[in-house]
């Protein structure tokens, strides 16, 4: 058992921020009943380590009072009000984004305030005030568009004020945030989009925002689109139950986006307080950032906002030690995740491939599709995609001809279900033998086995898989066609391919950029949306359940096959590493993070739509290190050769391809080291 207390189980050791939204308790005008409530989640947030806690826009005043904003009791009460709030967040964890009207040379501004740790940080006043329908703003307000390098007295302490403002940990790597208010993000230029560029991965909005039919699928838009453009997490809160309803109705909606991607959602029309709670992963911003030119060249464009932006340091108190991850992470992140579009992602993943394909036939004038059918997965997807491209282009299936190739390790199962896949496809179906060939050819170059010792070494396998793919190759040429390759991206990124002569090489790659898991999940949903028929959805379902082998060991006298995974892994974990690790730039010991939390416990979390419910694994942090370790020198050291020779092949996740071309370009010769020290500085070995 793991000591808990090792800094690889802290999630702020990799990077992670715990972020809440909050609608508190509120009364309008009344200043004291709103800064208890205000307290009072504060105190709740702590109990849930909470590190970043945003507020809704005017909490301490309430938003809705109109003319009251500009009475001087009330102004007096909310600076009064502040002052409480800062000496309680003497003992919290938390850093504390509220709203308040403050005042400066005769003007009142609708700020956002950063509170910490004792200390009102700074303030930031709202840059754009909404004059139309419900809203008056500028009645009460001035906006601070050009409130830059300034300072406001609060309480008889001059602080930070502008809109020039970031706030960064001096102590928490990537826990930098920034802070609009509500109207600026729907500007046609939002002023939190400057703090991004200047550094800030969190961007915090205090949103007031009267609740009217379709305005909150308007604000998951707004936050989803600035979460993805600025390459942050987007924290937004809304006033909700205790607002006035004089004119206008509050539904307290509180949303979390990070890249895009929505993390959490509170429950709308509360009546009591609540918190919205997640996790979010600033390397991961950050990674993102630093892969993309586009948001330097942005940042350059505007005249270097980190160079003129303030930044507010503070030292955060969090305590170390395991608080968990409370953020939903994806098993399979290349297997579609929203059950609301997954037939949607599937057709395109799917059909990218077939598009990719038609286009090479015409390109090349073939008259055959050729292709070794295993009876295995990676084969029986590339024939559907081959189906497919036939269909839509108006050719017979005969086009395609399909050839089992049996070897030495070929089982009976196999054997019929690629026989019974290639009759129910109906295509141009053939059978060679290769074990007189590879028998002659292991006699010629001396191996052991031609003289009967049982030796099944790297040679023994290579013989079958270069003949196969030189048949292949020569019946390509024979029928006027080109040979589809079968191999995948998670097979790529092992190296679990032979080179050249196997199974890496091939005239077109067509499952080159889906990795295992994607590849099973859409040979199920082909299966499921009768995207074939009856005697093939028969076969497929016999495929999905057989055991993932090269096939090129005869059985043992148990009669076990030869298995992958035994040797390199479960499919599941390394394109689980492959993802994280090629996609996001994360450091080892960050995925193993990622996964342990993943991975631990089957019974938690989210799985893919249907997934079913024998196939449910879970593993324990020393099997993930373990593979995860294996995965570095594949990756890294061993494989790279192999991929810097592939054939074309389509692009289908966003995950990534490792073309040498696109994606992935790194030397044949690397060493994986430094990926592997780092593993072992960083991950408890039991």
């Amino acid at each position: 058992m793991s000591d808990l207390s090792h800094p690889f189980f802290d999630m702020h050791t990799h990077g992670f921020v715990r972020v809440a939204t909050c609608t508190p308790r509120v009364r309008p005008a009344d200043v004291t009943h709103n800064v208890e409530g205000i307290i009072a989640e504060a105190k709740r947030a702590q109990e849930c380590d909470v590190d970043l806690l945003l507020y809704p826009e005017l909490c301490i005043s309430s938003y809705a009072i109109d003319d009251l904003h500009m009475q001087a009791a009330l102004l007096d009460a909310v600076e009064a009000g502040i002052g409480q709030i800062v000496e309680a967040s003497h003992n919290l964890r938390s850093v504390l984004i509220v709203g308040a009207p403050l005042r400066r040379n005769g003007k009142i501004y609708n700020c956002a305030l950063s509170i910490g740790h004792g200390r009102l940080l700074g303030a930031v006043p709202k840059s754009f005030l909404p004059n139309y329908r419900e809203f008056y703003e500028k009645r009460w307000f001035s906006h601070g568009r050009n409130c830059v390098g300034l300072d406001i007295e609060v309480n008889g302490e001059s602080v930070p004020f502008g809109t020039d403002l970031v706030f960064s940990a001096s102590n928490l790597s990537g826990f930098t945030f920034g802070m609009e208010i509500c109207e600026d993000f729907w500007a046609p230029r939002p002023p939190g989009a400057m703090a991004a560029l200047a550094g800030a991965t969190i961007l915090c909005n205090l949103s007031a925002s009267p609740i009217t039919i379709g305005r909150a699928e308007d604000r998951h838009l707004h936050c989803r689109s600035m979460s993805s453009r600025s390459m942050c997490a987007y924290l937004y809160s809304a006033s909700g139950h205790g607002e006035s309803t004089t004119d206008l109705a509050w539904d307290g909606q509180g949303v979390i986006y990070e890249l895009g991607d929505l993390m959490a959602e509170s429950v709308r029309f509360d009546r009591e307080a609540e918190l919205c709670v997640t996790d979010i992963d600033t390397q991961r911003i950050l990674g993102e950032r630093l892969r993309n030119g586009t948001f330097a060249d942005a940042a350059e464009h505007e005249g270097r906002p980190e160079d003129w932006y303030r930044t507010i340091r503070f030292d955060h108190a969090y305590s170390g030690g395991d608080i968990g991850l409370m953020r939903k992470i994806r098993r399979f992140p290349f297997v579609p995740g929203n059950p609301e579009t997954l037939d949607e992602d599937c057709y395109e993943a799917f059909n990218i491939q077939v598009d990719g394909l038609i286009r090479r036939m015409q390109a090349t004038e073939a008259k055959s599709l050729v292709l070794g059918v295993s009876g295995g997965i990676d084969s029986t997807h590339a024939l559907l995609i081959c189906a497919k491209a036939c269909d839509r282009l108006g050719l017979p299936r005969e086009t395609i001809r399909g050839y089992t190739i049996p070897g030495f390790g070929t089982s009976d199962r196999t054997y019929e279900n690629a026989w019974k896949l290639m009759r129910a496809t109906r295509i141009t179906a053939k059978e060679i033998d290769i074990k007189p060939a590879a028998q002659r050819m292991l006699e010629d170059i001396g191996h052991p086995y031609a003289d009967g010792e049982p030796v099944y070494d790297t040679t023994f396998e290579n013989v079958q898989a270069g003949l196969r793919t030189d048949y292949l190759f020569r019946l390509a040429t024979h029928h006027k066609g080109f040979v589809v390759g079968t191999g995948d991206l998670s097979e790529l990124a092992l190296g679990w391919c032979t080179y050249g002569v196997g199974d890496q090489m091939s005239h077109y790659g067509v499952n080159s950029g889906v990795p295992k898991t994607l590849i099973q999940y859409l040979i199920r949903w082909a299966e499921k949306t009768d995207q074939f028929d009856k005697a093939c959805d028969e076969a497929l379902e016999d495929i999905l359940d057989t055991e993932i082998s090269p096939e090129l060991i005869p059985e043992g006298e148990d009669g076990a096959i030869q298995s992958t995974e035994g040797t390199i892994g479960p499919y599941e974990l390394n394109d689980f590493f492959l993802h994280h690790i090629a996609r996001t730039g994360h450091r080892p010991s960050h995925v193993a993070f990622l996964a342990w939390h993943a991975w631990k416990d089957a019974s938690k979390g989210v799985w893919p739509v249907d997934f079913p419910e024998d196939r449910k694994q879970q593993y324990e942090l020393g099997t993930i290190r373990s593979w995860l370790e294996k995965f570095l020198w594949r990756f890294f050291q061993f494989s790279q050769f192999k991929r810097s020779a592939m054939p074309n092949g389509p692009k289908v996740s966003s995950g990534g391809a490792l073309s040498p071309r696109g994606d992935w370009r790194a030397p044949s010769d690397a060493v994986a080291q430094v990926w592997l020290d780092e593993l072992r500085n960083g991950v408890p070995a039991d």
